[in-house]
């Protein structure tokens, strides 16, 4: 099992992007990712010289396609061939996201509350979704410096309410990145758990981001594992029936060496927080000296738990990163 730092919302020359497949390719190995998704506008065409480009790169890119209609943005990932979002309508995504899913591709909200037509056509999500289980991820960082957007903290919220409605929906962070113009704002990674039993890097980790074993951050990368009496589960697992137990011990990890030298939080004052549908269950002061940090929780009711840390950016207090769920097993 390995991590993989991703950028899974970008853009070339072949929608409205001002930088080529090979471009973007090298500025992400140059920020520190091993892999992007390319997520063209309504086409796959800059895929045409994939290989080529991850030979010259060493990056893994993974096929992908924004589609972009009057009533939302959908981001899917993982597709080989071009499922048509033209049929798309208010009222019947799900027979879209369908479609995708048939094709061996996932699907995912972009930028949900982005504000809409007629500043960004479509970028408001307005589709219905009739069964939110179909629905692999929503995006709930958009841009650079996503965590103080007012935008993202609904999305972000719309993410928690879904999880204490027992829906098992991953998080992600998306660039949506057009240009190679250079930025000092924080860039949020979002770093992707493999398992490396089959397949290439591709289908790994798409795999991964299915089963919501990511981690998303603007700096250090955050872990997460619940001790339950026979097994130790992880992020994006699910604690079974048999068990279930009244406490448990979570254990949290923070990797502070990660992308080194590409962020820099001077006077954090980090704080870890785990928070769950019983809203915050656990608090620890962080500091880059500590690696590990374990918490006993209540276990009766738990229907999931993630790990947040917190720290002052430019002089603000705001979330630096957080862990998908760990889930159990209720009904």
């Amino acid at each position: 099992m390995r991590w993989m730092a991703c950028e899974l919302h970008t853009h070339t020359d072949h929608s409205d992007g001002k930088q080529s497949l090979l471009e973007l390719a090298r500025g992400a190995r140059a920020l520190g990712f091993d892999c992007i998704a390319l997520t063209d506008h309504n086409t796959m065409s800059g895929l045409h010289d994939r290989a080529q480009v991850e030979e010259a790169t060493g990056m893994t890119i993974v096929s992908g396609m924004e589609w972009t209609t009057f009533y939302g943005h959908m981001v899917t990932i993982g597709l080989t061939d071009f499922v048509d979002w033209r049929p798309a309508v208010p009222g019947d995504i799900d027979r879209g996201i369908g479609q995708v899913h048939a094709h061996g591709g996932i699907a995912g909200m972009a930028h949900p509350y982005r504000i809409g037509s007629p500043m960004c056509t479509g970028c408001y999500w307005e589709f219905e979704i009739g069964d939110w289980n179909q629905l692999d991820y929503i995006e709930v960082w958009s841009g650079a410096f996503p965590s103080i957007k007012t935008d993202n903290a609904r999305a972000f919220r719309l993410w928690t309410e879904r999880l204490n409605e027992g829906y098992r929906i991953a998080a992600t962070s998306g660039r949506d990145w057009h240009t190679q113009e250079p930025t000092s704002d924080s860039l949020a990674v979002t770093y992707l758990l493999l398992d490396e039993t089959e397949g290439d890097a591709t289908e790994q980790a798409v795999r991964a981001l299915a089963a919501g074993r990511a981690s998303v951050t603007m700096g250090p990368l955050v872990t997460l594992a619940l001790r339950a009496a026979e097994a130790v589960y992880g992020i994006g697992d699910c604690v079974p029936k048999q068990e279930l137990r009244p406490r448990y011990e979570a254990v949290a990890a923070i990797d502070f060496e990660v992308r080194a030298g590409l962020w820099d939080f001077p006077d954090a004052a980090y704080s870890l927080v785990l928070m769950s549908n019983a809203g915050v269950i656990g608090e620890q002061k962080a500091s880059p000296d500590t690696r590990e940090y374990r918490f006993e929780i209540p276990g009766d009711g738990l229907r999931w738990v993630r790990a947040e840390l917190k720290g002052t950016v430019r002089g603000m207090r705001t979330t630096i990163a957080f862990t998908n769920a760990i889930y159990t097993e209720r009904e």
